[in-house]
């Protein structure tokens, strides 16, 4: 077994802030900072977006999502407009909009003009939010880089005074990390304040929690990512007397366990879901074959919808959206083809069978209640204050969800495997699992025994939160007898590069996605100079970046970029192969018996 938690490894400091101080301030901050208009709430005679999803839920219609975020101010403005007036001029009703804020929002407003910027939308002052969540009756969800970040206190301001009720992101406090931040108690302080000050609003405002954001993204057990909710729901609830509501869907590509997890949420969580994302990993081909994707992906939600109508809108993705940011009007064809959907799906209700999905929610929702006994009773026994909120957050993040799962996970431990069995197996899992096969596949030609013998040592890491690229190329590595060094997600490039020159590595690999490709490959690169350390640096994903002093608001692929400054770009894995064959045949080639 996994040995169980100890306060002091948890906890090092001294003495830890008083959770008290925080939750006052939010409180006090409620008497000055309320939520303001929203022509939204006004159109539609509601207080929340809460109440209108209740009142929808009640009528049986199914709501729509859709995403904006350009980088520039002036363009997400006109899509709000846009989009909203060309669905409704053909019937169809866009209810919600999620606002893609850049990552950098997450920092204090005092430094974040000095730190690296992502792809998406940056709003500097609170008429910034106010002139965009009112560009359209649509309700403003405010979901990533608020929740769960040092500026989550000054963008939740922000958000209320635009109108907004359902202001996230909860899960990215557990998993996501800015580089060059390492202040968490300071970070879970804004957070606690801001929760506080949602709780204190006098009308239902919506902590909303993505669990693909969260830890859903790495418990391999999909019965542990519906304990989470149950979890959050004791720390936002519980604790600090607010409204929690959680999204999922990113990676629920099987359509019983996508439907299963819907009914089983829909059994533990009686508040409002905000949305159900899209399948988006399922988007692998062209234009076409994604529609294909789409439109399974939407069957099920909307199939689920109508059996336990729970308020959350469905997302049609557009189909580009893993190539680049989709423009306004590929926005616009998602959203008539996900309500063409809805219009269809009744014929497909006679011929669906739900016996298998009512059997997986009876062990997802068993397993769940398990995961949150166990945690809770761990917490207690390793000297955690689990009435504490200040120690709950902070404990939760720190230990994190591969060792809580572990620790907690309601299947059996497997001494030999040092991991639990699943309950039920999350699609993610399975589809990194086959992913990997089918990268060995592609490699024609190449005799992987070049490579078992070679003792190569690389360090995977990725430039971002995004983590799934990293974990793909984990798992190929250890099929070709690499070493990894675990580089770790969104990891400083200076750490990286000391990482490299401690650990003696051959190669780095990097993952990336955020739109910092050609920032960080750079800031990298002088890192290794300065530290003496001369070794390829391999770099995949999201080859694009927004050139710097420029007024476009879409990213530019900068793989010649990359190339010119020497990086090895792997647009896929084969493309890694010539490097690590050299690697390989004229490396260091350790003698056997030095540690790996």
């Amino acid at each position: 077994m996994i040995d169980p938690i100890v306060r002091s490894a948890v906890f090092p400091e001294p003495e830890l802030p008083d959770s008290r101080e925080f939750i006052d301030r939010g409180k006090a901050l409620a008497k000055t900072w309320g939520i303001g208009h929203s022509e939204f709430l006004q159109a539609n005679g509601c207080s929340s977006e809460a109440e209108y999803k209740r009142f929808h839920i009640r009528s049986g219609r199914i709501m729509q999502h859709a995403q904006i975020g350009y980088r520039d101010p002036s363009r997400s403005l006109a899509a709000c407009s846009e989009i909203y007036e060309s669905c409704l001029a053909r019937g169809v009703t866009v209810d919600r909009y999620g606002i893609c804020l850049d990552w950098s929002m997450g920092f204090p407003e005092k430094i974040r003009k000095s730190r690296m910027k992502g792809t998406g939308l940056i709003l500097e002052k609170t008429e910034d939010f106010v002139s965009l969540s009112n560009a359209a009756p649509v309700a403003s969800h405010y979901g990533d880089f608020v929740l769960g970040f040092p500026a989550a206190l000054e963008n939740t301001r922000h958000a209320l005074s635009a109108g907004a009720t359902s202001i996230g992101n909860l899960g990215q406090y557990f998993t996501f990390r800015l580089p060059n931040w390492e202040e968490d108690v300071t970070t879970t302080a804004s957070t606690i304040s801001a929760l506080a000050l949602m709780a204190a609003q006098p009308a239902e405002v919506l902590v909303h929690s993505n669990l693909d954001d969260g830890f859903a993204a790495v418990f391999q057990d999909l019965a542990c990512a519906l304990g989470i909710v149950l979890i959050e729901t004791y720390l936002v609830e519980d604790l600090l007397g607010g409204t929690v509501s959680h999204c999922y869907g990113h990676h629920y590509s099987t359509p019983v366990v996508r439907h299963a997890f819907h009914k089983a949420l829909s059994r533990i969580s009686h508040r409002p879901g905000t949305m159900v994302y899209g399948n988006t990993v399922a988007y692998q081909g062209t234009d076409a074959q994604n529609y294909a994707s789409l439109a399974g992906y939407l069957l099920v939600d909307i199939q689920a919808q109508r059996e336990t109508p729970s308020g959350h809108a469905i997302n049609p993705v557009p189909v580009t959206e893993n190539q680049r940011i989709p423009d306004i009007g590929e926005i616009v064809d998602a959203q008539l083809f996900a309500h063409r959907m809805v219009e269809q799906s009744l014929a497909f209700q006679p011929v669906t069978d739900s016996s298998e999905v009512d059997h997986t929610v009876e062990r997802l929702v068993a397993g769940a209640q398990q995961f949150k006994n166990n945690l809770m009773a761990g917490f207690e026994d390793g000297g955690i204050d689990i009435h504490d909120p200040l120690e709950m957050f902070l404990a939760i993040r720190r230990i994190g969800g591969k060792k809580l799962e572990q620790l907690y996970g309601p299947g059996r431990f497997d001494p030999g495997m040092r991991k639990r069995c699943s309950i039920v197996l999350s699609d993610t899992v399975r589809s990194i699992d086959r992913a990997v096969e089918r990268n060995l596949e592609r490699l024609e030609g190449f005799d992987s025994n070049q490579l078992s013998g070679s003792r190569l040592k690389i360090i995977v890491a990725t430039t971002d939160v995004h983590e799934h690229g990293k974990m793909l190329i984990e798992g190929i590595f250890g099929r070709l007898g690499i070493s990894v060094i675990d580089g770790g997600v969104s990891t400083d490039p200076r750490t990286l590069a000391k990482t490299a020159e401690n650990r003696d590595a051959d190669a780095i690999a990097l993952s990336t996605y955020n739109g910092v490709a050609l920032t960080y490959f750079q800031q990298l690169k002088d890192e290794l100079m300065e530290a003496g350390t001369d070794i390829p640096v391999l770099i995949g994903g999201r080859l694009n970046e927004i050139p710097a002093e420029t007024d476009t608001s879409l990213p530019r692929d900068v793989t010649s970029d990359l190339e010119a400054l020497g990086a090895v770009v792997c647009r896929h894995f084969h493309d890694a192969v010539p490097c690590l064959a050299e690697l390989a045949q004229t490396g260091k080639n350790r003698q056997p018996g030095m540690p790996p």
